[in-house]
């Protein structure tokens, strides 16, 4: 059990770990040579195209401006400075919704700390109980400040039922508030967005096959006959799973070829040399550049066979398409309504943003589908149930009872005092920390193969996996597990009438662990996060052995996003947190407003200088965290409920009774009144869209606008390496082009519409170094281009190669 001592220690090297942190920052981050570090998001927005350097030499690296060393800790103010519509549209909605998260937690906790401080911490002080249980509990100074120091029976649990009500009203006051303004801003946002390809799109999945028909063909006789008026195009979903990775392994094998021309050009007289075999371990020694780019060659070959394989056999079409509309009103329509009797067949939903779709899951079969989910649903929750048997290990080891038994030998050394403090102070945050460090990889990939067709929604649902297993492990688990493994003793000399009063008491203090958690994962963590030390060592890395180019560098820079999947779990872990200990033990809630005061100014620089986000959903994640802050009102006044009928409180427990069918009642009320907003499009908002755009640009051919909206990336990446052209029989057309990569440059596409940069693509490289007949079999002919059709049969509806 941590002391008060014992948290002291645990701050102060959280604290001092925090600052080294932000220290090192500083310094690294205005050194022109780590300026693409952590700047990237400027250089890719275009502000910024150089480092801010000297002239010499040596200012290319190190920054000699001295006076900048005095003032390292200008990015906090220089955070603060741009305003939230600015960040909308310097990072998008999704980025400033997530801070205002944020700032709805400071809102929250900032005047109920202040209320249960001043009002609990007397009130839990004076009760005295812990005083007389001290030889039956282990107990310390902080559970003396908590609800459990309060003796059975008496008369001041009304106040902590009163404090119960005022706080959940003023979190749903606060709640009801930002749904109503995120709400708002989300409509905003879609009303003030330019023209963009998924307004007009909806992705259509488990289409019936037709005997003697193409899936292409019953799309568009099944829409031209139920949408004549508004149906314009549509995009067959191709099963290009096998093509991509051979596209990875093409970039691989591209990246081991510019290593080894970069290797040579340092030292001319020395030609690289390596084994052919597995990893280069053996087999016979071969002249790198030589052996790639054969490698290369052959797998260029490979790859034009099995574009033609894609294209001329029908079982590459998937049952799914991408069906465009002349406008967002038939969009709207398509999307929000059921399209056949059977219900299981025509699934229309609004599709995704071109660089948002995850489009290996669109092959997926629709029965597939139901299975997939029925498989991860199991796994996920034996992953959580067994899950606990680690950290219930792990947290018994960190106590040093469970230390001393496993190694009697490091006796002398936990009985010095400041080891003693940091052991029990430190140690179970941390421990804790590192074993949920790998968990939201392995939700990602459980919810990737649950076959979600959209890169947003793989991470909301990896988001949730995450936050039930934080609920359960984390949470429910940590006070389970520490009161069986604490209180045994206990529970074995005591009566059965008198364990659940144990219990009752035991739950309060296991707010020692959170403090100490708090600070590891909260403190130090956001700090360990704004330094960027990895992604740092991996474009140094880079940048020495592999960058040959500016487009090179502009790939090492790898700014990354925000995390959505470990981020949002863990900050509703926080609120959980706070509204559960805040009338158990309320002196928890200066370390949650320090982390939420902390995590805001850190995850505000992020956003401003170095996220990149890989898609927009326009707040769709909103909804799950108000509804998750609602689930931890329920448990908190659940908790409290549980607590008090252990104090005998039988006068005052029924009061709060009323209290979760009021939050229930509220939440149903927002539930109605806003979620709307975020799962449907009002005909309202879609219809003045429209007529807006026809009243401003009448002449607008919208179809060549989604032309190559949904273009698969490895259709492009095609054109980027100009590969022997491809002559497909079946369902084509040849149009003449005069653009080399096949696409009529006056036309706009949806990136260019978009601050956004449209998806990378997978590969491209240079043939300046190879060999003139090598060369020969990548030139494309000028003449006209192959296409396949893009739904109606006219000319302009098709997609070019």
């Amino acid at each position: 059990m941590a002391t008060l001592g014992d948290i002291g220690v645990s701050a102060l090297i959280n604290i001092l770990g925090a600052f080294a942190f932000l220290l090192a920052f500083a310094l690294l981050r205005i050194q022109p040579v780590n300026d693409r570090v952590y700047f990237p998001k400027w250089y890719i927005s275009g502000g910024r195209t150089s480092p801010r350097q000297s002239g010499n030499f040596v200012g290319k690296f190190v920054n000699l401006n001295f006076w900048t060393y005095f003032t390292f800790l200008s990015w906090m103010p220089q955070a603060m400075k741009m305003s939230e519509t600015e960040i909308i549209s310097h990072a998008g909605l999704d980025s400033a919704v997530f801070l205002r998260i944020y700032t709805l937690g400071l809102k929250i906790f900032g005047p109920i700390s202040i209320v249960a401080l001043l009002v609990l911490i007397p009130i839990n002080v004076s009760g005295g109980t812990l005083f007389f249980l001290s030889k039956e509990l282990v107990v310390s100074d902080i559970d003396k400040l908590s609800i459990s120091n309060v003796h059975p029976k008496s008369i001041r649990f009304f106040v902590h039922i009163s404090l119960e009500y005022l706080f959940t009203f003023w979190t749903c006051f606060m709640l009801f508030k930002e749904y109503d303004r995120v709400a708002s801003m989300r409509l905003n946002f879609l009303a003030s967005q330019r023209r963009r390809a998924e307004q007009f799109t909806v992705l259509v999945r488990n289409v019936p096959h037709v005997s003697g028909r193409s899936i292409s063909d019953c799309v568009e006789n099944f829409f031209k006959t139920n949408h004549p008026d508004h149906y314009l195009c549509h995009q067959a979903v191709y099963n290009a799973n096998k093509f991509a990775k051979l596209v990875r392994k093409r970039e691989r094998l591209q990246n081991w070829l510019d290593y080894n021309q970069l290797k040579f050009e340092r030292h001319p007289n020395k030609r690289p040399t390596g084994k052919s075999g597995f990893l280069g371990l053996w087999g016979k020694r071969v002249d790198s550049i030589d052996f790639y780019k054969q490698q290369i060659n052959d797998l260029d070959r490979r790859l034009a066979m099995e574009r033609q394989k894609i294209l001329k056999d029908p079982k590459s079409i998937m049952s799914a398409a991408f069906v465009s509309f002349d406008s967002r009103w038939g969009a709207a329509v398509c999307a929000q309504t059921q399209q056949s009797k059977n219900p299981t067949q025509w699934l229309t939903n609004w599709a995704p943003e071109p660089r948002d779709v995850y489009w290996k899951n669109l092959a997926i079969p629709f029965v597939s589908l139901s299975i997939r989910k029925l498989v991860i649903s199991l796994s996920v929750f034996a992953l959580v149930f067994f899950y606990m048997i680690p950290i219930a290990f792990v947290q018994s080891l960190a106590n040093l009872e469970g230390l001393e038994k496993v190694a009697p030998f490091l006796r002398p050394l936990i009985e010095v005092k400041f080891v003693k403090s940091f052991l029990q102070g430190f140690l179970p945050g941390l421990a804790l920390k590192i074993f949920l460090y790998i968990l939201p990889t392995v939700l990602i990939i459980m919810s990737k193969i649950e076959g979600f067709a959209a890169l947003s929604v793989i991470e909301r649902k990896a988001a949730a996996k995450y936050y039930f297993f934080m609920l359960v492990n984390v949470f429910l688990g940590s006070i389970v597990t520490g009161t069986a493994f604490e209180q045994l003793h206990s529970f074995l000399h005591e009566s059965p009438t008198e364990i659940p009063r144990t219990i009752g008491v035991s739950i309060p203090m296991k707010a020692t662990f959170f403090m100490t958690y708090i600070m590891v994962d909260g403190w130090a963590g956001i700090a360990s996060e704004i330094l960027r030390l990895k992604p740092l060592v991996i474009f140094h890395l880079k940048n020495t052995f592999l960058v040959k180019t500016e487009r090179d560098r502009e790939k090492a820079m790898n700014p990354g996003s925000v995390d959505f999947p470990e981020t949002l779990p863990s900050l509703q872990l926080y609120f959980l947190l706070g509204i559960v200990y805040a009338v158990v033990t309320p002196i928890l809630l200066p370390f949650i407003l320090i982390f939420f005061a902390f995590a805001y100014l850190v995850y505000r620089h992020q956003i401003i200088n170095v996220y990149n986000q890989q898609y927009e959903s326009a707040a769709a994640f909103w909804p799950h965290v108000h509804s998750r802050i609602i689930a931890s009102l329920l448990i908190s006044q659940l908790l409290l409920l549980g607590l008090l009928s252990t104090k005998k409180a039988a006068n005052s427990t029924p009061l709060l009774v009323a209290l979760p069918i009021l939050t229930l009642t509220f939440h149903k009320y927002c539930k109605n009144r806003f979620e709307p907003a975020f799962r449907k499009y009002p005909l309202e908002e879609a219809m003045a869209k429209d007529l807006d755009e026809r009243h401003s640009e009448p002449d607008l051919n919208l179809t060549a606008f989604l032309t190559d909206a949904y273009l698969h990336p490895i259709f492009h990446s095609f054109d980027e390496v100009e590969l022997t052209e491809v002559r497909v029989d079946k369902h084509q057309t040849h149009v003449p082009s005069t653009s080399i990569d096949g696409k009529n440059d006056h036309i706009p596409t949806p990136s260019s519409e978009t601050s956004s940069p449209s998806p990378p693509h997978h590969y491209a490289h240079h043939y300046e170094d190879q060999p003139p007949h090598t060369i020969q079999q990548y030139e494309v002919e000028q003449q006209p281009y192959n296409v396949f059709h893009y739904g109606a049969d006219s000319p302009t509806n098709v997609y070019r190669f």
